[in-house]
């Protein structure tokens, strides 16, 4: 996806450009190409960001640590402020005090909006904070030859082996 030129946005029809995309995000791992759309309107002193997307993800399981398959999807709109002061960073203080009302996202109005970084940000977002292959999974569950065998982890085998390597274990 190409970067947009915030001052060419305006010269749009209805200050807006639509881009399809089917594509793989840089630093997003997933099984298919992500595919959806994104709708940037220029507003004056904002910018109108809507995106709908989704793709398939391969997860790692929290509890049992099997892989499974995830559909990653997207359904976001967000305002992001044009401002002069977006880009100077070089002044600012290393430690500052920021009021609520100043977390928003803002870019320069001569810059440019990158697509593709805001969907990847977007679809990161998204992602599950605890993948459970099913609501139900029991985890990793101990195996052991008998019931009155101590029944022991197999992620812990080795050390149970190492162990009994030694005298008085």
């Amino acid at each position: 996806m190409d970067a947009i030129y915030i001052p060419q946005l305006t010269k749009a029809p209805q200050r807006t450009e639509e881009i399809q995309v089917a594509e793989f995000l840089p630093g997003l791992e997933t099984l298919t190409p992500v595919r959806g759309h994104i709708r940037v309107q220029h507003q004056g002193n904002y910018l109108d960001v809507s995106g709908q997307a989704e793709a398939i993800m391969t997860c790692t399981c929290n509890r049992c640590l099997q892989n499974y398959n995830h559909r990653l999807t997207v359904d976001t709109k967000e305002i992001i402020w044009l401002d002069e002061t977006a880009n100077e960073v070089d002044d600012l203080p290393l430690e500052r005090e920021i009021a609520f009302d100043d977390l928003v996202e803002t870019l320069s109005p001569d810059g440019y909006f990158y697509p593709s970084e805001w969907l990847y940000e977007q679809m990161c977002l998204e992602l599950p904070q605890r993948q459970l292959c099913d609501a139900n999974c029991l985890g990793i569950q101990p195996s052991g030859e008998s019931k009155s065998e101590k029944l022991i982890d197999s992620r812990w085998a080795s050390l149970e082996a190492l162990k009994n390597q030694f005298p008085g274990s």
